[in-house]
């Protein structure tokens, strides 16, 4: 098993902090699991909402809330989105009786009520699939090719982990969407899903995705922006600032599990990746993911002047402006790219992340780092 205590450091942070926690991520990322190192599922105080008669007792949310005290997990919240307002009353209690600590995967209603009713009273975690920083460096090429959905990486066998994923694209088109409040139908999420794999890393074009699908500008961005809650894509905006440039201002798309990527482009095996053409894209998206979960940045951004600069990731975090290379090669250099960003971005450091074993500085304030060392951030952000 793959202890995940730096999300268990959060959580016990974020209650000790705030009356409500809530653990967010997509289907089968391990929330349940981690709430159940705080609290077993037989306590009357834990509350799954896929058991019709756990659901059933919430049917009256204060009767059955207003009594309990010390830690309540809420599993499936956005089954009921109606009990928001209900924990913002409990929340508000003098002595703080009960503190509550609530799982789920995204959907509109949740967001926006716990955005409406939850405002100052909760503290929001994001939970994805295992990361570089939860596993041994040796593991980083399994990751990469399964992606981290725990059933996923721990398959026994590629084969297994395929299926696994597989079945997992299927029920969350035919199940998971409509649950989550999406209406729109499985068929033409998935075609719109797999034309979208293509896109991986690239400059994103609704247009052009609609014209090949046969469906309405409007209906593609409706699609993304469904893919999006749900953390099954990324969109990562450009930056732009009046610098005189003709800049890019269209987002790019990635996915957020490189497995699933592999899945919708059909690579099952390290070898089948080695040759596949998305293998680039590939590489850059999972160095991505594994970067902003390593740094969280206040905020991220990608960089681009037409026909001139770019920038992969542009980073503010705390206060310093930080940027980053994704290059799948030997030995990466200083480009004339990079000497150009960071003069128009001003920034504080660059890191070149690569596939190698070996740190290195290109610059003062510039440096290749290994993928594997993503995780020490203050050496990626140029702190040491």
């Amino acid at each position: 098993m793959v202890e995940r205590s730096s999300y268990l450091r959060r959580i016990r942070a974020g209650l000790k902090r705030s009356p409500i926690v809530a653990l967010l991520g997509p289907r089968q990322c391990g929330k349940t699991t981690l709430a159940r190192e705080f609290l077993p599922a037989e306590s009357a105080n834990y509350f799954d909402l896929e058991d019709p008669a756990v659901a059933a007792v919430l049917e009256q949310p204060m009767t059955a809330l207003q009594p309990l005290r010390g830690l309540v997990v809420i599993d499936e919240a956005q089954r009921r989105p109606g009990l928001f307002p209900v924990l913002r009353v409990l929340a508000d209690r003098a002595g703080e009786p009960a503190t509550f600590l609530i799982l789920g995967s995204a959907s509109p209603d949740l967001s926006r009520q716990a955005a409406e009713s939850l405002a100052g009273r909760v503290e929001i975690i994001e939970l994805r699939g295992f990361d570089g920083g939860e596993l041994p460096a040796s593991d980083l090429t399994k990751l990469w090719l399964r992606g981290g959905f725990p059933r996923a990486f721990l398959a026994k066998s590629d084969a297994d982990s395929l299926q696994w994923r597989r079945d997992f694209v299927r029920t969350f088109l035919e199940r998971d969407l409509a649950g989550l409040g999406f209406g729109i139908a499985p068929t033409a999420l998935g075609r719109f899903w797999t034309m979208i794999s293509h896109y991986h890393g690239q400059i994103w074009n609704g247009s052009e995705v609609a014209a090949s699908l046969g469906i309405a500008p409007n209906t593609a961005r409706n699609h993304l922006e469904a893919l999006e809650q749900t953390y099954m894509v990324r969109r990562l905006q450009p930056w732009h600032a009046n610098l005189g440039k003709r800049l890019v201002k269209t987002p790019k798309i990635y996915f957020r599990d490189s497995g699933l990527f592999h899945t919708l482009q059909g690579i099952g095996t390290i070898g089948e990746l080695h040759t596949h053409p998305k293998l680039g894209a590939s590489w850059e998206g999972f160095a991505l993911e594994e970067t902003l979960q390593a740094v969280k940045p206040d905020q991220a951004y990608f960089y681009a002047v037409h026909n001139s600069a770019e920038l992969d990731l542009f980073m503010l975090v705390g206060g310093r402006r930080i940027g980053v290379e994704f290059k799948r090669e030997d030995a990466p250099r200083l480009t004339h790219s990079m000497q150009v960003a960071m003069q128009d971005l001003k920034l504080d450091h660059l890191s070149i992340i690569y596939p190698g074993t070996r740190r290195y500085a290109l610059h003062e304030k510039i440096n290749a780092l290994p993928l594997r060392d993503v995780t020490d951030s203050a050496r990626l952000t140029g702190k040491i």
